[in-house]
């Protein structure tokens, strides 16, 4: 199918290099220039594993342009993936969105075939069939389920697995204006998926709702999981994985996303929560289980911190190791290892950060004073203490400094050894962990 994207960054590059391997021939737009050079030059605009092995299986299928008139008659269905940022009140704002709509039905007007267009952007409950549905026919001159077709496809990725969430999601979200429209939208996924995954077809209001519930489920999963890291952590013998374990062994809840480590980050899931409660807010509904998740989130840094402080006094060497949100990825926003640098700095300690990938970009974003180093054992040669926050797997084979053994405050558990290589590792949600006398107290 001649399929077009508008939004070629870390989300609408992966689909199109995806769209374009699996057989599609793909036109993308963008209003950032260096996106569109790479992209026609056959190179990853953004970092993300497995980006450039699908743009180089597609090369042959995607173009890139900036011009709408072009995008509109090279293809039978657009998709928006565009910044919704969240406004005042925690709300996601369409403003990227409309601007992306408005833009594409003027060129609509132009062309006398059927087309559909698809914003694949995480919307709030009642603008597809509101603001943006309004948008489009008053751009185009079409009148929606006639003229021209609107769907909602939301997606279901992470940063750092896109790609094989893109492949294999686990079922396709549609919010459809009418059955034409929708049909269109699952044909193209019929060849990109290898897995098959159910679409689950529905209208625009609870296609909107599906996609804001399955993303505040899941933090709900993992602040539950971090309360009860919390709980272990204050009783002698008890282990969160042994009772995570159990508790996802019943088969209404599962295992997923349930292991105590440190809060969740990124650029969608913290604010997710928060959308969710402003969406309640303003149609008189309550959304208690939204706060509290997004409060026991927040708290996750205190935690972690204390971890810190309940071990080394203040005007100790900390060596923070993970800055990315989580592995696989550069993106820092919301990062659990950033707080914590940041939070102890200003605690009166001397910080050193590593991250195999995001360093330099946390390193941008710390207060002066914060050090870099170049690997991680760089990082621990003469700390106190150190804390491994994202779970690097390089982190799990680390050596401690010469002739010293410190603590290592291991959040996911993955040093498994006592006494190993120079550090002593101290498990979080496993007996006592963090709370503890400070070292020369």
């Amino acid at each position: 199918m001649n399929v077009s994207i508008i939004g070629l960054g870390k989300l609408g590059a992966p689909m199109a290099a995806v769209f374009a391997a699996r057989g599609h021939h793909v036109i993308g737009l963008d209003v950032n220039p260096i996106f569109l050079e790479k992209l026609a030059a056959g190179k990853a605009p953004v970092e993300e594993p497995r980006l450039q092995e699908m743009l180089d299986a597609g090369r042959d299928r995607l173009r890139v342009t900036s011009s709408h008139e072009e995008l509109v008659a090279n293809s039978e269905i657009t998709f928006i993936i565009v910044p919704t940022p969240s406004d005042r009140s925690g709300a996601f704002s369409n403003d990227y969105v409309l601007a992306a709509v408005e833009q594409l039905g003027k060129a609509l007007r132009a062309k006398s075939r059927y087309h559909v267009v698809v914003v694949t952007s995480t919307v709030m409950p009642g603008s597809m069939d509101g603001p943006i549905r309004e948008m489009l026919e008053r751009s185009a001159g079409r009148r929606v389920g006639d003229d021209v077709g609107l769907c909602y496809n939301p997606e279901f990725i992470a940063l750092g697995s896109v790609v094989n969430n893109m492949l294999e999601p686990d079922f396709l979200l549609i919010g459809e204006s009418d059955e034409r429209a929708g049909g269109v939208v699952a044909a193209v996924y019929e060849t990109v998926c290898p897995n098959h995954p159910p679409a689950k077809r529905m209208n625009f209001i609870n296609a909107e709702l599906a996609k804001i519930s399955v993303n505040t489920f899941v933090t709900t999963k993992i602040s539950y999981a971090n309360m009860l890291a919390d709980l272990c952590d204050r009783l002698p013998g008890a282990d969160v994985d042994v009772v995570a374990d159990a508790v996802g062994s019943d088969s209404r809840i599962g295992r997923k996303y349930l292991r105590g480590a440190v809060g969740y980050g990124g650029p969608c899931f913290p604010r997710d929560n928060i959308a969710f409660a402003a969406l309640a807010e303003r149609i008189g509904a309550r959304a208690d289980l939204a706060r509290a998740t997004d409060a026991i989130n927040r708290y996750q840094i205190d935690r972690l911190a204390a971890a810190v402080t309940s071990r080394v006094s203040r005007g100790a060497r900390v060596a923070v190791l993970g800055m990315s949100y989580k592995p696989d990825t550069v993106v820092i926003e919301e990062s659990q290892g950033v707080m914590l640098a940041q939070r102890l700095h200003g605690d009166g300690y001397r910080v050193t950060i590593h991250d195999p990938l995001s360093g330099t970009a946390a390193a941008q974003v710390l207060p002066q004073g914060v050090g870099q180093a170049g690997s991680a054992e760089e990082a621990i040669r003469d700390a106190d203490i150190a804390v491994i926050v994202t779970p690097w797997p390089q982190y799990a084979q680390l050596h401690g400094p010469t002739g010293r053994s410190i603590p290592i405050i291991d959040c996911w558990r993955i040093v498994r050894t006592q006494d190993s290589n120079g550090l002593r590792p101290v498990w979080l949600g496993y007996g006592e962990g963090a709370v503890t006398s400070p070292v020369g107290a």
